[in-house]
């Protein structure tokens, strides 16, 4: 077991399969990883999924400071949640701010980090479209699945169907070893598919 340790934020309305992909890849990578609630201990997903969160997020943000990266998964509703919320934008601008941290979101999540104005410079993706990209006029914006910034600690990414990608990139910032999950996960067949099965 790896003593790295991953906090996923728990909004809801969060889209449940971004969500609970990334959880599965982070501790299948042997990393610790909470699913960090910053509603109740059960979390309604965007399709009516719910989720048992590990913690709930109290009013003091310092302990989860200790976490090695926080990750914000997508879904609109979660993103206005995530956004709206003080704790989560004091806990972006501090792993945004810290060298030896890691921060990623993705889909509509990307939002929140130009909420709480982090992305000044940064290289950023996110869903496509009018509601977010012009968010991000003060970033180098990208339409990569996965776009990297400060040599990884920043990583973001665009919807659904990238989050594997995503979710691989940060196990590998993060000093893991996607291989041997991506050879489980039979993820280098879809190669052959480029356009669907």
């Amino acid at each position: 077991m790896s003593d790295v340790r991953v906090m996923v934020i728990l909004a809801n309305d969060c889209e449940e399969g971004e969500t609970t992909t990334i959880m599965d890849i982070m501790r299948r990578a042997g990393f610790v990883c909470d699913g960090v609630s910053i509603a109740d201990e059960i979390v309604i997903c965007q399709h009516g999924c719910r989720l048992l969160a590990d913690v709930i997020m109290g009013e003091d943000t310092e302990s989860y400071k200790s976490y090695d990266a926080m990750i914000l998964p997508g879904g609109w509703g979660a993103a206005d949640h995530m956004g709206e919320d003080r704790r989560v934008i004091e806990l972006v601008k501090y792993f945004a701010e810290t060298p030896d941290k890691y921060l990623a979101a993705m889909c509509a999540a990307p939002g929140v980090l130009a909420r709480a104005g982090v992305t000044k410079g940064k290289i950023i993706t996110s869903y496509p479209g009018p509601k977010l990209e012009p968010l991000f006029t003060d970033a180098e914006y990208v339409t990569d699945a996965v776009a990297f910034d400060d040599n990884k600690h920043l990583i973001t990414s665009r919807g659904p169907a990238t989050v594997l990608p995503f979710a691989f990139a940060i196990v590998d910032a993060l000093g893991g070893d996607s291989t041997f999950i991506k050879q489980r996960f039979l993820y280098n067949v879809l190669k052959e598919y480029p356009d669907g099965i």
